[in-house]
C-alpha cells in the first residue's frame, strides 16, 4: 500500500492540478446458504477481495478484525507504513465484472473458505468463467459509497469477453451488448437512488493481450485480427457509441421504465 500513498504523493508534488486516482478489482461477495459459517466465511473473502488494499488508502488500517490472518503481517511492517499508505486521492476506481459465491471450507488455510465456481452454479456465464449478474455492479456501488473517504468513484473496468467471429465483414455479439445493457442499467439505478458515480468505463476497446489468458479472450468492442491487425467494430461497439452519443436518454429511459 506504500505504493498508492508514495506514488499519490509524489504525482501530487509535480502536478498540483491534475486528479490523481487508483483503482482497484473487486468482487461482488455473496454466502452460499444462511448458515452462520458460509455467512463469516463470505465475510473473510469480501475483506480479503474488497476491504484489504483499499482501507489502508483511506486511512483506516488493515481489516485485521474481520480477516485475523493480517496480524501476521505486523512483524514486517515499519513505523509509519499506515500513515505512508493513505493518502487523499481524488477518485477511486472499482473494476467489477461477477459476483463470487462463497462456503465455509475447513480444508482451506487461513481463510476457511472456498469459491463455489460458476460453472458449477447453472448460470450463464462469460469465456472466462465469470457469472453474468448485473446487480453486482450495483451492490458494489453501495458497498463503496459507505467509504466517507472516497471523493469520487468511477467504474473503471466492466465488461465481458464472449467467443467472437468474423462474418462478411462484421462481428455481430448480442451477448455483449445485452451485457453492457443490463450492467449499465445497474450504474443508472444507483446514480438516480443519488450515490457517489461519476463515471463509466468499458473493458475494453481493442481485443487485447489478457495477461495468463494471452489472446484467447476477447473483450474489445473492436474485433482486432491479431494476424494482419485489421481492425473491426463489433456490434456492441456500434451500439455502445449510440449510446453515449444519446448521453442522458438512457437515463431517462430508465427512469421510465421503473416508474411503468
Amino acid at each position: 500500500r506504500r505504493v498508492h500513498g508514495g506514488g499519490g504523493r509524489a504525482l501530487r508534488a509535480i502536478l498540483p492540478d491534475v486528479q490523481i486516482g487508483t483503482t482497484f478489482s473487486c468482487s461482488w461477495i455473496e454466502p452460499q446458504t444462511n448458515k452462520p459459517k458460509d455467512i463469516e466465511a463470505a465475510k473473510r473473502i469480501d475483506t480479503l477481495l474488497n476491504r484489504m488494499y483499499i482501507e489502508p488508502v483511506l486511512g483506516m488500517g488493515y481489516p485485521v478484525n474481520d480477516l485475523p490472518v493480517l496480524r501476521k503481517m505486523s512483524k514486517y511492517m515499519q513505523p509509519g507504513d499506515e500513515e505512508a499508505a493513505r493518502f487523499d486521492f481524488d477518485f477511486i476506481g472499482i473494476q467489477l465484472y461477477t459476483r463470487e459465491i462463497v462456503k465455509y471450507s475447513f480444508l482451506t488455510p487461513y481463510l476457511s473458505a472456498s469459491l463455489i465456481k460458476a460453472k458449477n452454479r447453472n448460470v450463464q456465464i462469460t469465456e472466462m468463467g465469470w457469472e453474468v449478474y448485473p446487480p453486482a455492479i450495483y451492490e458494489i456501488i453501495k458497498k463503496y459509497n459507505r467509504y466517507t473517504g472516497i471523493k469520487k468513484l468511477y467504474i473503471t473496468e466492466n465488461g465481458a469477453a464472449f467467443p467472437d467471429e468474423v462474418k462478411n465483414g462484421q462481428v455481430d455479439d448480442p451477448k455483449r451488448v445485452t451485457y453492457l445493457q443490463e450492467y449499465l442499467k445497474q450504474v443508472l439505478k444507483a446514480k438516480s437512488e443519488g450515490y457517489n458515480i461519476g463515471a463509466y468505463f468499458v473493458w475494453t476497446l481493442t481485443d487485447n493481450f489478457e495477461w495468463a489468458e494471452g489472446y484467447n479472450p476477447r473483450f474489445g468492442l473492436i474485433h482486432v485480427d491479431f494476424e494482419t491487425q485489421k481492425r473491426t467494430i463489433k456490434s456492441s461497439g456500434r451500439w455502445f457509441a449510440d449510446f453515449i452519443k444519446k448521453k442522458a436518454e438512457p437515463v431517462v429511459e430508465y427512469q421510465e421504465q421503473e416508474k411503468g
